[in-house]
């Protein structure tokens, strides 16, 4: 019984592995329940309701109101500017009432009345141009052409997203490398153990060939 544990005792190197298969195995299952509780279901329940649609232009519009944006200027330089809120109103094919269109819902999150926010600078003028490109963008170069756009009835019936932040690819990456991660974490543990349970057996058989 003692040379049997004996022979089962794992080496150093062996520990190791397993170890790191158990580290591993840990690891995704941990990030499946982190991102499960706080991401992936939220992602869902966001997607959950929505649909695609035909978007198209009714009206594109400055309000007189700015809002305030964070620009960065180095590492300890940190400071506030304006820009004017930009509004595009349009006309779905799954409704007649006029909707509010927004970038993604990161926007809608950030500011619901407007459809743009330009990348903070540090001169207001420079975001108001900003703006008004992207205004004669949707005015000229798109104007009645119908898009695609989304909607979700049960959490913002009026208002449409331009594009998701939560795409099918986002989704099955959050739970393709966790579950990648807890697989090679269970290989790892099968593939010592099996090559342990096969050193001690070829050992078993050599000692029985010199008796």
């Amino acid at each position: 019984m003692a040379r049997s544990r004996a022979a089962y005792e794992y080496t150093e190197a062996e520990d190791k592995s397993m170890r790191l298969g158990f580290l591993l195995i840990a690891a995704g299952l941990l990030s499946l329940l982190g991102l499960g509780c706080c991401w992936l279901r939220p992602a869902l329940q966001e997607r959950g309701g929505g649909g695609s649609a035909n978007c198209t232009v009714l009206a594109v519009r400055q309000l007189g109101e700015r809002f305030a944006c964070t620009f960065s200027c180095g590492a300890a330089c940190r400071g506030t500017a304006r820009y004017p809120c930009l509004q595009v109103l349009v006309r779905t094919s799954r409704s007649s009432i006029p909707a509010l269109l927004h970038e993604d819902e990161r926007q809608l999150r950030t500011n619901p009345k407007c459809s743009y926010i330009p990348p903070c600078a540090r001169d207001d003028q420079e975001n108001s141009e900003n703006v008004t490109y992207k205004q004669k963008y949707w005015k000229e170069k798109v104007g009645s052409q119908p898009f695609t756009c989304y909607f979700n009835q049960h959490l913002r019936p009026d208002d449409v997203m331009l594009k998701r932040t939560h795409d099918e690819t986002v989704l099955l990456h959050c739970f393709l490398w966790p579950l990648v991660t807890f697989l090679v974490g269970v290989l790892i543990v099968v593939l010592t153990i099996c090559a342990k349970s096969l050193a001690v057996r070829a050992e078993a058989i050599k000692k029985k060939k010199h008796l």
